[in-house]
C-alpha cells in the first residue's frame, strides 16, 4: 500500500481503514496475520494475531472467555486456519481479553502458553481470588476513596470478575523474558518489556519484518489503562509505565505497530511522546485537584468528569490511584489516612 491511501490522525498514519470481519483474517506483513475478537464493554474488541510458522500456527493473545468469542475460534479453526494446527499461544499480558482463552486453547490442541513470569503468575493468583474474602477488602478500598457505601459495595461485589472470564489456566508455562528470541512467521522476534499498564507485559518486535505487536503498551487514540490495584494500594504504576515507554519507542518510526485495540499504525516515537503528554497533564490535574485537600473520589471527578458503570469506575478509580501515588511517592502531595476518608493535599497549597 503506498503512503497516498493511508489515513492519517495525529503525527499517526493507519495503513489500514478497516478491521477484519468476524471469523476473518487479513495479512498485514509477510505470513503475520490480524483477526479480531468482540468484547462486551466499551471498548468493544480486541485484535489478535496468527503468525504462520509453515506447519503450524503461532496465535498471540486469545480473547476474553465467552460462548461467542469460543464460536468465533471454531470459525476460524474450520476456515482461515484450517490446514495446520496451532502450535503455541504467546499471550503479552495476564488481563482476561488476552490470556482469557489461553487455557482453552492450549487443552483443545495440546500446546503450550508462552508467557512472561510475572504475568502467568499475577493471572493464577487474580484467578484464584475469594471473593469471600475480597470484598470487604474492596467495599473498605473503595469507602476510604470517597464513594458512597451503596456505591462502594456495588464496585466490590462485582465479584471475581476475572476467573469468569478467564478459562481455567495452564499449570505450566514457557516463561519468556527480555533475553528471550522466538522463531515465528518465519523471522526471529525480540521481547520489549513494559510495566504499568500490567506487570511484565511483552511486547514482539521483528526488525526483519518491520513490526511490532504491542500489546495494551502502546495504542492509537486511547490510553492504556495504567491502575493501583485494590490488592497493592501503595504501589507506583504510572512510574513504571513512563520508565518502560522509551524500550517501545526504541524501535524505528518506520515499523509498522500491531496493536491490541483499535488500528495498526506508523509512528512509535510519535504515539510514546503523545502518552507521556497525556499522563503529565493528568498529573497536573491532579495537582490542582488536591490544592485544598481532595479525596480519590474529588480527583477522579477532576480527571474524568462523566458518569461510569461499576465496571468502568473500577478502573477510573484505579488510574486516579495511580497518578496520586506517583505524586506521593515523588513528595508532592500528602496523603492524609485520619478519618473515614483518605485525602490527598499539595505541599504548596498555601504558596
Amino acid at each position: 500500500m503506498n503512503e497516498q491511501s493511508l489515513l492519517t490522525a495525529e503525527g499517526l498514519s493507519f495503513p489500514f481503514s478497516k478491521a477484519p470481519a468476524p471469523g476473518a483474517l487479513i495479512e498485514v506483513a509477510p505470513r503475520v496475520h490480524w483477526l479480531r475478537m468482540p468484547l462486551p464493554y466499551a471498548l468493544n474488541h480486541i485484535n489478535l494475531w496468527a503468525l504462520d510458522d509453515g506447519d503450524s500456527w503461532t496465535i498471540v493473545d486469545s480473547g476474553l472467555f465467552t460462548r461467542e468469542t469460543q464460536d468465533l475460534w471454531e470459525r476460524v479453526f474450520a476456515g482461515p486456519l484450517s490446514e495446520k494446527p496451532v502450535g503455541r499461544v504467546i499471550c503479552t499480558h495476564f488481563h482476561p481479553d488476552h490470556m482469557g482463552m489461553a487455557g482453552w486453547l492450549t487443552e483443545k490442541f495440546g500446546i503450550q502458553l508462552w508467557a512472561t513470569e510475572l504475568e502467568f503468575e499475577c493471572a493464577r493468583s487474580t484467578f484464584a481470588q475469594n471473593e469471600e474474602m475480597m470484598t470487604p477488602i474492596l467495599t473498605e478500598h473503595y469507602r476510604r476513596a470517597g464513594l458512597d457505601n451503596a456505591v462502594a459495595q456495588a464496585v466490590a461485589t462485582r465479584g471475581n470478575a476475572y476467573s469468569r472470564r478467564v478459562y481455567p489456566l495452564p499449570e505450566r508455562i514457557v516463561s519468556v523474558d527480555a533475553t528471550t528470541l522466538i522463531a515465528a512467521a518465519g523471522t526471529q522476534w525480540r521481547l520489549i518489556i513494559g510495566e504499568g499498564h500490567s506487570p511484565q507485559l511483552a511486547g514482539l518486535y521483528s526488525e526483519e519484518l518491520g513490526v511490532f505487536i504491542s500489546g495494551d503498551q502502546v495504542l492509537p487514540g486511547i490510553s492504556p489503562n495504567v491502575s493501583v490495584r485494590p490488592t497493592e494500594p501503595l504501589s507506583n504504576p504510572l512510574e513504571k509505565f513512563l520508565a518502560t515507554l522509551p524500550r517501545f519507542s526504541a524501535v524505528p518510526e518506520c515499523t509498522l505497530v500491531l496493536p491490541s485495540h483499535k488500528l495498526p499504525f506508523y509512528g512509535v516515537q510519535a504515539r510514546v511522546s503523545q502518552l507521556i503528554a497525556h499522563h503529565h497533564e493528568r498529573l497536573d490535574i491532579t495537582r490542582e485537584a488536591c490544592k485544598s485537600g481532595a479525596s480519590v473520589k474529588d480527583v477522579l471527578k477532576a480527571m474524568f468528569p462523566r458518569d461510569f458503570d461499576a465496571h468502568q469506575l473500577h478502573f477510573a478509580l484505579g488510574e486516579t490511584l495511580a497518578h496520586l501515588n506517583y505524586l506521593v511517592e515523588n513528595g508532592e502531595i500528602e496523603k492524609n489516612t485520619d478519618g473515614d476518608v483518605d485525602t490527598y493535599t499539595t505541599k504548596d497549597a498555601s504558596a
